[in-house]
């Protein structure tokens, strides 16, 4: 079975095609399941679309879903359509995001950290003249989040776990042992991680997360998904068939996709 649980659609403001491009492109790649996961607007700003270059307008977030629902009955006899969503994890909103997602029937919800410590993960000048001291501090609050974000009963998957290599590849050097703990951590609330395939398009190649954490994932039991993280349709399901050969050599059994939030194990 083949399956991408990590999409988006120009809704978000940096991605091309509409949600039925997305879906057309996995069914002409023989996808069996295809998950429709746009970045959730921020709830908890009192703007309406504080950010309209990253997420979608609070007000269109009903919409969103219904479009999804709606593609969903219309290409049951081609593909399974999964109504998803990437969430932000922010501690001190995530009451906010609560109440929004349990008025809808989400068949999974990713968690994602794009900012720590105040800046975008994706920011190409936060580690610029950075002591080493202080990239060892940045990467432990980093996985204090994901910790948190494990911890909070929100989520079926989390996102892209070591984002914030993009365009630092050497943070993936930095030893801390808050990764292990967060492992763990993840592995006790039973949650999976994906391997999202977009980060071959940053300044660290390869995927999220890299080898050596996926190999400390396995120890730990946490499970794994697979997640394009496609901004454009072509993108759905890329190296899906790398990703599943890899997680074999590394010795993983099987791998999981989400359905009304219960986990369906997939067969490596």
């Amino acid at each position: 079975m083949r399956f991408d649980l990590h999409t988006h659609h120009k809704r978000c403001g940096h991605a091309d095609g509409t949600i039925r491009d997305y879906i057309e492109s996995a069914v002409a790649q023989g996808l069996q399941v295809i998950g429709i996961s746009d970045h959730s607007p921020y709830f908890a700003e009192a703007e309406e679309h504080p950010w309209p270059g990253i997420t979608m307008a609070k007000s269109d977030f009903p919409n969103y879903v219904a479009e999804v629902l709606k593609l969903k009955e219309e290409y049951k006899d081609k593909i399974e359509v999964l109504l998803g969503v990437e969430s932000d994890f922010f501690p001190e909103h995530a009451d906010v995001y609560k109440r929004v997602y349990e008025q809808y029937p989400f068949d999974y919800i990713i968690g994602s950290v794009h900012k720590s410590d105040g800046v975008s993960i994706f920011n190409k000048k936060r580690f610029r003249n950075m002591k080493d001291s202080e990239i060892v501090r940045q990467k432990e609050m980093y996985y204090d989040l994901i910790r948190q974000s494990a911890q909070s009963g929100m989520f079926q998957i989390l996102g892209h776990i070591d984002a914030m290599k993009a365009y630092f590849p050497a943070f993936a050097g930095i030893q801390t042992d808050v990764v292990d703990e967060t492992l763990r951590i993840i592995g006790q609330n039973k949650l999976a991680i994906e391997i999202n395939t977009s980060g071959k398009m940053k300044d660290c190649g390869g995927w999220y997360p890299a080898d050596d954490i996926l190999e400390r994932a396995l120890h730990h039991g946490v499970s794994v998904t697979f997640g394009s993280d496609a901004h454009v349709p072509s993108r759905v399901g890329d190296e899906f068939e790398q990703v599943k050969r890899r997680l074999g050599e590394i010795g993983f059994k099987e791998w999981v996709f989400f359905r009304q939030k219960e986990r369906v194990a997939v067969e490596l």
